[in-house]
């Protein structure tokens, strides 16, 4: 966000929350793209995300009480939260906020009492991440308000506990993960099993990443999310009742052969063939962005897209028409991202042909859906941070 929203937010936290001697502190956290480890981070597999300039940001300030209270931009509503915490309905913007004070004091922190102002410009519903921006945001700015030291990965660490736990959205750690330790012009593998990370430094150069929005949502996504996790859980027990060594599912490497004495049935099998191949079209992206080789990168992105599709079966009809027109018209790669059954797809492709793209799929998807695209260009981008005013 701009410095000037900024300055007005400031103006509007002072207007609502009244001056004192104490200024408040502003930070700002990213949102977040997934490149490539689509549907395998809660399989223990390996994620390839990075931070973007889209953020959430607050402004905070201790309030000497032992409430706290909470100003929205978005939904233009002043919120006050005391102990004992509940969910709230009315509001439930603000259960991320509560429920990351409530995880910092499970582990010994006081929280005293503080106001605080947040503002976004995610899109929202884009997949993009808000509820974990806000999150870390909020985690780290009550850590360094209040001198409390934490690192920014047991930060990260807080914000899925708090939407696991008070939230009640049984997230990964992806998501607040790479919010919270992203760099500028580098994307992390992370290890989903052992958090275990390594940055990775790309320069695209005459490339560009960037995001088109179906603009659709279909309603099968969080029961087809469930399902997914099952059949890939009973294709796991089944793999090891024969072959015991494999801990996870995305750890098997097993030939058609073996996966045929494995008793899988046509869906299981499916499932298990999306996650072992993407562990090899990871590899083969964190080599081409390190290497240049961009068009490999572009190759992986497109081969993930056929197999969400194909074989794990999430994608839809808007976002395959949007992958395969982008095919077409000669992107060097895409695919549809997040949980699946509409929202984005990200795009590779180079900064010169971004003009015709935009043109020639904005037509066509209208034609066909009679819905609007939505283009989102964006920078990679540093984690969460202090922002000085």
């Amino acid at each position: 966000m701009d410095s000037l929203r900024s300055k007005e937010n400031l103006n509007q936290f002072e207007r609502i929350f009244g001056k004192t001697n104490s200024h408040p502190r502003l930070f700002g956290a990213p949102a977040r793209i997934n490149i490539i480890g689509e549907h395998v981070d809660y399989l223990g597999g390996i994620v390839l995300p990075a931070a973007i300039d889209f953020s959430v940001q607050v402004f905070i300030r201790p309030n000497q009480t032992s409430y706290y209270q909470f100003h929205s931009v978005t939904y233009q509503e002043t919120v006050k939260v005391e102990k004992p915490f509940h969910q709230n309905s009315n509001s439930p913007w603000t259960d991320y906020i509560t429920g990351v004070i409530q995880e910092m004091e499970k582990l010994g922190f006081s929280i005293p009492g503080f106001d605080l102002l947040v503002d976004g410009d995610i899109p929202q519903g884009s997949g993009l991440s808000s509820s974990a921006a806000l999150e870390v945001v909020t985690g780290f700015a009550i850590s360094e308000s209040f001198g409390l030291g934490i690192k920014k990965e047991t930060i990260a660490v807080i914000g899925q506990k708090a939407e696991n736990n008070f939230v009640g959205t049984k997230c990964g750690i992806m998501d607040q993960f790479i919010i919270a330790v992203g760099k500028a012009n580098d994307c992390i593998s992370l290890n989903t099993d052992t958090l275990q990370y390594t940055y990775h430094h790309f320069d695209l150069n005459e490339y560009e990443f960037y995001l088109i929005n179906s603009n659709v949502k279909h309603n099968l996504k969080d029961s087809a999310y469930n399902q997914r996790r099952l059949e890939c859980e009973s294709a796991l027990k089944k793999i090891q009742a024969k072959f015991p060594k494999f801990l996870q599912l995305y750890d098997v490497t097993l030939s058609d052969e073996e996966l045929q004495l494995c008793g899988l049935s046509l869906e299981e099998k499916k499932r298990t063939i999306h996650v072992t191949s993407e562990r090899e079209r990871t590899k083969q992206v964190i080599q081409g962005l390190e290497s240049n080789q961009l068009e490999s990168v572009g190759n992986a992105l497109f081969a993930t897209h056929e197999s969400l599709s194909k074989n794990f079966e999430v994608s839809c009809e808007e976002t395959d028409f949007i992958v395969s027109t982008l095919k077409a018209l000669g992107a060097v790669g895409a695919r549809m991202i997040g949980g699946g059954f509409g929202g984005c797809v990200l795009v590779l492709d180079k900064k010169d042909h971004f003009a015709k793209i935009n043109e020639e799929m904005k037509k066509s998807y209208q034609q066909k859906f009679n819905l609007a695209l939505d283009f989102y260009k964006f920078q990679i981008s540093d984690g969460v941070k202090e922002i000085s005013i």
